[in-house]
């Protein structure tokens, strides 16, 4: 019973995980300029907006005129989301709490323990990525003017947030197959497997 609340518990994890990483990846505050007390600058990956009181947004029409940052961040994103829908629905087969794979309990915990590991790797990519992106804004920020360098927004929050949700979530979807290979191999080096030969005839 704890396991099936603990692979629950990991499961609603990474499906937080990846509506985080969604809302992140199109969210327009991936780095922000402030001109002024009242001008903002956002940039994205998929649409910048600028303005004073009311912002206007124009999407980013040609994949070739971006920077590099972008183009490897938005890649990476998206196959993070792709890599937590498969994740989404190995982890869904797999947990105990449903009905498929009940005939083969070995592998129903394979799958779900398939599952974690790839909700942990799709968290990766994306923590990664973002960090470097966040890398390279600090570092264009040391090399260029204050008054035109950008600064790190919102959707960097939230992506590592998205990050750190689907890995810790697929930890826990992971956690019973290990715990259970790990009392295998207490319950078979503790214990005797076959009775002590008698000296007695």
């Amino acid at each position: 019973m704890a396991s099936s609340c603990l692979q629950i518990f990991g499961f609603l994890l990474a499906l937080l995980g990846l509506s985080a990483t969604i809302a992140a990846t199109f969210m327009v505050e991936w780095k922000k300029q402030s001109q002024g007390k009242t001008h903002k600058i956002y940039d994205g990956l998929w649409m910048s907006c600028s303005g004073y009181e009311r912002t206007t947004c124009e999407v980013h029409e040609s994949i070739f005129k971006l920077s590099v940052e972008i183009q490897a961040t938005r890649a990476v994103m998206l196959l993070s989301i792709f890599l937590s829908g498969v994740g989404l629905l190995v982890s869904t087969l797999g947990m105990k709490c449903t009905r498929f794979l009940d005939g083969n309990k070995e592998t129903k915990a394979h799958t779900a323990l398939t599952g974690g590991i790839i909700f942990i790797s799709a968290g990766l990519l994306s923590l990664i990525i973002t960090s470097w992106y966040v890398s390279q804004i600090v570092h264009s920020y040391k090399l260029a003017h204050r008054l035109q360098s950008f600064e790190f927004g919102k959707a960097v929050f939230v992506s590592w947030a998205g990050s750190l949700l689907s890995i810790v979530g697929g930890v826990f979807l992971c956690y019973r197959r290990c715990s259970r290979r790990t009392d295998a191999f207490s319950v078979n080096h503790l214990l005797p497997t076959s009775q002590p030969r008698s000296n007695y005839v």
